[in-house]
């Protein structure tokens, strides 16, 4: 059985890593898309597609979860055609894992088996969360696995993210 899940991974954080592992066990492959891949060096979305892609795979391969293929997905900004635009860069999946209900929604009104997966700690697992800690130069690293901590030191995404929450005022 092949599932799907998709998010956008702004980024990669325990939450996420919690949810594959678990998807991961219960399928033969999890297909991982990198929603809005085309977004990056923005507040809400910092990082690129590729930055995020070495996010993902590091820390499942650092688990030993293997039986994953990541794909980037561009948005196309038209919910109706969105999940043909999906299927047309993804193999056949079998079974769709979400807690969005857009995502929800568009893949069962196209006959899609939906699983909501277990949420873990959605107060602290948030990008948001951890975007804002980031910037307000707080503890952001026990919330994302170690290898997304030396992802972002890597390629300098604190000072990025400084740089980004400049004010030209």
């Amino acid at each position: 059985m092949r599932a799907l899940y998709i998010g956008r991974f702004q980024p990669y954080h325990l939450g996420h890593h919690a949810v594959i592992k678990q998807i991961a066990s219960e399928v033969d492959e999890v297909i991982i898309c990198i929603g809005s891949a085309q977004r990056s060096h923005e507040l809400e979305n910092p990082f690129t597609a590729g930055e995020r892609y070495l996010m993902i795979s590091k820390s499942l391969r650092e688990d030993n979860v293997l039986n994953f293929y990541i794909v980037p997905i561009l948005d196309v900004n038209r919910n109706a055609i969105w999940v043909s635009h999906v299927e047309s860069l993804i193999p056949p999946v079998d079974v769709v894992y979400t807690n969005n209900p857009l995502i929800e929604r568009l893949f069962k009104e196209r006959s899609y088996k939906v699983h909501a997966p277990l949420l873990f700690n959605r107060k602290e697992y948030l990008g948001s969360e951890i975007r804002r800690r980031m910037l307000n130069k707080e503890s952001w690293e026990v919330l994302v696995p170690k290898a997304v901590v030396e992802v972002i030191k890597e390629i300098k995404g604190l000072s990025r993210m400084e740089f980004l929450g400049r004010s030209d005022a």
